[in-house]
């Protein structure tokens, strides 16, 4: 190529540089991308007695499996169910997006999703989960845990933590009226649920959501009980709103008297998320 005076100038095109550094970046964006899934990927991690189980190809035998999903949820099973001493911790689920958040002490893959047994009724199983579960993480959550457990004479019961602002009716509803529990449950479930049902058009979403489609489409005996609370937070007045599900528990175990007021304080703690509204 010459210029206008005369100047033989070498041909340059930044095509062919363009589509190198294009391919380049699609490589690295394609690693990170690998990186990032095989992250939030969920793992089980089960003592050596059902590693050692599962290890063989057989399954956890289990009759009731109890999931308990938020704070309010979970510090109910932990203050009414889980305070005795009949209950040992068999595994856990590591969980990590971006809303895991560190508890004291310990990760939040440690803390927030774990799993106990009862010790006189190996067949009965429970799971508290207060951490955030994304939405590309939940079916993987819900096939790996049930992959794990005998489907045959199971039965499934879920608590779930729930804003009373999600709440859809078309009457006025007071704020006297929260917490209230409604429930859900799968054509399978044959027994009497202990809360009226959940009115259309409402709907129940995330983990409760997850586990109870999939009880559906396995023909397991599976109820959701949803929390409506207008409280942000573990709260003892919402946590007792779950009581009428302990008529169920108390079919499967004995369980011990109920704790008072003191002992439930003492599972309400100040959560440390920070609202911005009057900032």
């Amino acid at each position: 190529m010459a210029t206008f005076f005369g100047e033989v100038l070498s041909v340059y095109s930044r095509a062919v540089e363009e589509e190198d550094e294009d391919f380049v970046e699609n490589e690295e964006d394609e690693e990170i991308r690998r990186e990032l899934e095989k992250k939030r990927e969920v793992n089980l991690l089960w003592n050596p007695e059902i590693s050692q189980l599962l290890a063989s190809g057989n399954k956890l035998q289990c009759s009731d499996f109890f999931l308990a999903v938020g704070h309010n949820a979970a510090s109910f099973l932990s203050a009414y169910v889980l305070s005795s001493s009949n209950w040992d911790a068999v595994g856990r689920a590591s969980v990590w997006n971006e809303r895991s958040r560190a508890v004291a002490g310990q990760s939040s893959e440690e803390s927030a999703c774990v799993f106990y047994r009862h010790k006189d009724i190996p067949s009965v199983l429970i799971c508290r989960v207060t951490c955030y579960i994304a939405e590309d993480q939940l079916f993987q959550w819900t096939e790996k845990v049930f992959d794990c457990v005998q489907h045959r004479g199971l039965n499934v019961t879920v608590l779930s933590d729930s804003s009373v602002a999600d709440y859809k009716t078309e009457n006025y509803l007071s704020s006297s009226s929260a917490p209230f529990l409604r429930s859900l449950h799968t054509a399978a479930f044959s027994d009497q649920p202990v809360c009226q049902s959940l009115e259309q058009p409402n709907i129940v979403t995330g983990l409760p959501a997850a586990v109870l489609n999939h009880c559906q489409v396995h023909c397991i005996a599976a109820a959701v009980y949803q929390c409506y609370s207008d409280v942000i937070g573990p709260d003892s007045v919402t946590m007792e709103t779950y009581m009428p599900v302990l008529t169920k528990l108390g079919k499967v175990m004995q369980l011990d008297q109920p704790p008072t007021t003191d002992v439930l304080r003492k599972f309400v703690r100040t959560t440390d998320i920070q609202s911005n509204l009057y900032i």
